[in-house]
This record gives structure tokens, sequence and C-alpha cells, in this order.
């Protein structure tokens, strides 16, 4: 049996971060697992910009209300789910997450929890386990999946590796430069393409 797990910021949704960087004037919000490969350490520091600035929960979720998937990811994913179980692993948190699961036909999600006071402020956050993605994808292979793996970034790399399949989908120049073994797909067509290719 296939199992096709993506990632979800950067394949299938645009990076939340990046946006809500964007609509509130803070740059520094904008930097993601493409630029800090140590994933508790770019936490702390969102953590860190958000308090200093007094950002809370209701704040990003509603720039995440205002966002939508990707052009052309339903249709994709759909398409994609007609033919494959597909599982998304990602760094985010349900709290961002589930207005754009529902956008995209509630596929199946995997990612983390955020901590938030009564004031609404998110005073910390709870990963569901270190390396989940990797990990998960550790399961699935040891449950006789042979499991095909998708994603753009630092923080998908892992997954790559352990899936029998890895594919980087439209992933910056230096995630190329330092991972030259895994198939590089720029669209949608590409990537379609090369499940197939590596499901035969």
């Amino acid at each position: 049996m296939q199992l096709v797990c993506l990632d979800l910021e950067g394949v299938l949704v645009p990076e939340i971060w990046i946006e809500f960087a964007k609509r509130t004037g803070i740059p520094e919000l904008s930097r993601t697992t493409r630029d800090e490969p140590d994933y508790d350490k770019l936490m702390k520091y969102r953590l860190d910009l958000l308090k200093t600035h007094q950002l809370g929960l209701p704040d990003i979720q509603k720039v995440i209300a205002e966002m939508g998937p990707m052009a052309g990811a339903r249709d994709f994913l759909d398409a994609l789910r007609r033919d494959y179980q597909v599982i998304i692993l990602s760094d985010t948190f349900y709290e961002f997450a589930m207005p754009l699961m529902a956008q995209l036909n509630m596929p199946v999600l995997f990612c983390h929890k955020l901590e938030v006071d009564a004031d609404g402020y998110v005073v910390n956050y709870h990963l569901r386990m270190k390396n989940q993605k990797k990990e998960a994808v550790q399961r699935f292979r040891e449950l006789q999946f042979k499991v095909i793996a998708a994603g753009d970034s630092y923080n998908d790399t892992a997954m790559l590796a352990e899936a029998n399949a890895g594919i980087l989908f439209h992933p910056p120049q230096n995630v190329i430069d330092e991972f030259p073994q895994f198939p590089v797909t720029m669209n949608y067509t590409e990537l379609r393409a090369e499940i197939d290719r590596a499901a035969q």
C-alpha cells in the first residue's frame, strides 16, 4: 500500500509566519525553517517577538482566516487523494491550520499544539514529539506502507530521507544545494509526475 506524506506550508498553503509578518509590518517574523534549521530556537524567537509586539493568537488567526491554499493546491490534493492515501505532516499548529484544512477538504493532519493564556497570548508550544515527521514516516514504513514524501524546507529533509522516496517541492536554492540526493519539482504537475514515478 502506497502512502503519500506532504508538508503543509510552502507546499499546499503559503508560509503562515511570512504572511503574518507582511500584514503586521514586522519583517523579523518572516524567519522560517528555510532560514533556521533549529525549530526550538525559531519558535522561541517567534514567541519573544509576539510578546514584544503584544500580538496574540486571535491576531494570527485573523490573518490565517484571510489566507487560502496556494493556487491549484486543492485540485492537486483532491486528485492525489483519489489515487493514494495522503497524510499531511506539518510543524505548524492545529490552532493555525484548521481553517486552511477546511479549504482543502479536510485531509488528515498531524501537527503540534500551542499553549495560550487567558488573554489570548501564546505562552508556549508543545511538539507532538521531537522529529515527528521523520518518526511518523518510520512508523508508517513499519506498518508496511511504501512512503513517498514531499516537502520544501530543512525541517522536511529528515522525513524525505526516511521515506522510500523523497521529493523537494519548490525549495530555496540553499536546500537544493545541501540535499542534491532529492529530485526537485517546481509545480504541482511536476510533483504529481514524480510521485507517480516513485510509486511504480
